[in-house]
């Protein structure tokens, strides 16, 4: 039934109009003014920046009303979707590019959409976005930027929520983007400190190379196609579209490129744990709702185009190899972490991995329903690691100890949030995780083979990986005696409060999709227009499960084996180390020395050199050459044509004409008399000649 709102008519007189199905009712009214979800918060980050300070709250409290709305709209989105499954589309166009040989005109449209997968997003981040802005006004309490904080903040959720409801690949590069300038500026949000500008940059240029894939395909699907929108390019991949077909694993390749930069994939992995360099909160955000979920959500928004042979189905073992590869070796490198935040940053490059390996598994569902659990237990343990930092003043696990006692409600939030993480039974991430593995074992026995296997292998492997860092970062941030210097107390309310609402979430957040007893996660993710197609698991695997738990439990008992007793010091407790193997993790497998020696100082050395001779020589010497010859030019035209040339004959006819107006000027004599006379004699003269001649 046809929408009856005042926006729908708007839209309609406009160039929108509905591409999917166009829900009457309440239902209906949520779909069409869901436009609002990504843009109240970016109205509000300009209300901030405008009037925040004057506020009594600085600005906060405009930011936290922005993210309660979309928590509360994307909840209503997910409870009509769970009712009834909705998928709805619309489009308003801005502009149209000229004709393009062989392809016509290409529209530039705004819009939405509302389906499945966008809900999932729309509800994660509301909810953990204002659990995190909520928890944010207790930790940037006196910051002198606080109110800057929160503008940039709010651009940051309004921004991933501006390429979440993207229904065209140019709406989602501005969302996109968006994402990127926000993070960039919340890393560096304490800027004083240059390594915080470093850290920054790096995350900035980083992503800013794997964009280019994002762009590339974004254009080359564009014109096989003829359409930017998500719905036209994969009608196209439905109907078996020979000109993108052709072009089909290049696209998919760029596409994957960039989703690899945003979701921190190997080897674009680098920039994420340098970016705890920000507030703590910020690193909750990030890796729990925004920013590195932005890959995994293009990889599912393109989900039926990975799975069509022909076009992006030759990309799949690619996928997940890279997403094996960074859940395992990005897991070890938390092992020989001192920095709380970053044993949890390269935590999320494993979860992520995980995500990704799912995907290149063809399993749409299982991979996502991790984001979604994902979000819960990870945002909840960075934002109790930021307890814990705002508690002790240091980041290093060697400043901490015993603070169970101390710190009771960020005491346990973190375990729950650890053993979520680690996959332990019936927290959310056993059930997310647990689906992974399925996924990964139907693979492997329906055309993945040995590869699947593997995988499922390092799978399993990085589950113990997990839980034994984890292990690790409970008993040494929270038991034995404390190491730090200052007397660390429980956090005050506005903070502990989120963390147990988000405990909860990642208590309970993984009972929405137990296979064969209750899957509405499952149902809730498959609307959409075109359909993923994935597998399901018809029952819970005891096996795998059961293997699954097994490794995560044993890797929680070596954890306590190792690191349970508690020493002198710090150093003393945490001096396990494996021969080999510690040292190439230490130096993070040397990979930022590759990039500082292949890349960073070629380019600031002999690149930055020959580039700087360009300039002041090849480039300068272009540019004051031509402006010389235009001096040179100048001085001959206004010397030469100008002042002996054009100005001597203006003065020249100005003074012939000064003298004969000076001549004439003796006729008049101001007598009346003689005018008369002289008139008289010219008539009488007329006359004499009339007769004379005529």
């Amino acid at each position: 039934m046809q929408g009856t709102t005042a926006f729908t008519a708007l839209a309609a007189s406009v160039g929108g109009h509905p591409d999917a199905t166009d829900p009457g009712g309440f239902v209906g009214l949520l779909a069409h003014w869901a436009w609002l979800i990504p843009v109240v918060p970016l109205v509000a980050v300009g209300l901030i920046v405008l009037i925040g300070k004057r506020l009594p709250f600085r600005g906060w409290e405009l930011a936290e009303a922005a993210l309660a709305f979309v928590g509360l709209y994307g909840t209503a989105l997910l409870i009509a979707n769970w009712v009834e499954p909705l998928a709805f589309e619309r489009h308003i166009e801005v502009a149209r590019l000229g004709a393009l040989p062989g392809v016509g005109s290409l529209a530039l449209e705004w819009g939405w959409v509302v389906d499945g997968l966008s809900i999932m997003l729309y509800f994660v981040v509301g909810v953990v976005g204002f659990f995190v802005f909520t928890y944010s006004k207790g930790y940037m309490k006196g910051d002198e930027r606080f109110t800057w904080f929160f503008a940039a903040f709010s651009l940051f959720a309004g921004g991933m929520l501006v390429l979440v409801s993207s229904p065209n690949t140019i709406q989602l590069i501005v969302g996109w983007e968006l994402v990127g300038l926000a993070s960039y500026l919340l890393i560096a949000h304490w800027w004083e400190d240059p390594a915080n500008v470093v850290a920054g940059n790096k995350a900035f240029l980083v992503n800013k190379i794997a964009d280019v894939g994002l762009f590339f395909g974004v254009i080359i699907a564009a014109v096989a196609v003829g359409s930017f929108r998500f719905t036209d390019l994969l009608d196209a991949v439905a109907a078996g579209n020979s000109a993108l077909a052709e072009v089909g694993f290049w696209v998919g390749l760029a596409l994957f490129i960039g989703a690899m930069g945003k979701s921190a994939q190997w080897p674009f992995h680098v920039w994420l744990p340098d970016a705890m360099a920000g507030p703590t909160p910020v690193s909750s955000l990030m890796h729990a709702a925004t920013m590195v979920t932005a890959g995994v959500y293009l990889l599912g928004r393109m989900f039926p185009f990975y799975q069509a042979e022909g076009f992006g189905a030759g990309l799949k073992p690619m996928i997940l190899v890279i997403g094996a590869l960074t859940l395992f070796l990005g897991g070890l490198l938390a092992l020989v972490q001192d920095d709380i935040k970053k044993v949890l940053a390269y935590s999320t490059v494993s979860q992520l991995g995980y995500m990704t390996a799912a995907m290149g598994a063809g399993a749409y569902t299982a991979g996502l329903f991790h984001l979604f659990t994902h979000a819960f237990f990870k945002g909840l343990l960075f934002l109790a690691a930021g307890s814990v930092i705002h508690a002790v003043g240091s980041n290093n696990l060697s400043d901490m100890g015993g603070l169970r006692r101390k710190m009771p409600a960020t005491f346990w939030t973190f375990v729950i949030g650890s053993l979520s993480l680690a996959g332990i039974v019936p927290l959310a991430g056993f059930w997310s995780k647990d689906e992974i593995l399925a996924s990964l074992l139907y693979d492997s026995q329906h055309g993945g083979g040995g590869l699947a296997t593997f995988v499922l292998v390092l799978a399993l492997a990085g589950a113990f990986v997990t839980a034994f860092y984890m292990a690790r970062a409970v008993y040494l941030a929270f038991f034995g005696t404390y190491k730090g210097a200052t007397h660390p107390h429980e956090s005050p309310r506005v903070m502990t409060y989120p963390l147990i609402g988000l405990a909860g979430l990642a208590a309970v957040g993984g009972l929405v999709n137990i296979p064969g007893a209750f899957t509405p996660f499952t149902e809730w993710l498959a609307a959409r227009v075109h359909l993923p197609g994935d597998h399901h698991a018809a029952a819970l695997h005891l096996g795998l499960a059961a293997a699954g738990t097994a490794v995560a439990l044993l890797g929680i008992a070596l954890g306590t084996f190792l690191f349970g007793r508690d020493r002198a010091t710090q150093q003393e407790r945490d001096r396990f180390r494996v021969p080999g193997l510690y040292p190439l993790l230490e130096h993070k497998y040397y990979m930022d020395d590759l990039y500082d020696y292949g890349i960073v100082r070629p380019v600031r050395g002999p690149l930055a050199r020959a580039v700087n001779w360009s300039n002041d020589y090849l480039l300068d010497g272009l540019v004051n050459g031509v402006g010389m010859t235009a001096r040179r030019l100048a001085s001959l035209v206004y010397g030469g044509f100008d002042q002996r040339g054009i100005d001597l004959g203006i003065n020249a006819a100005a003074a012939a004409t000064g003298e004969a107006g000076g001549a004439l000027r003796r006729v008049q004599t101001g007598k009346v008399q003689q005018y008369a006379a002289a008139l008289f004699l010219g008539a009488v003269l007329l006359v004499v000649g009339f007769l004379i001649f005529g």
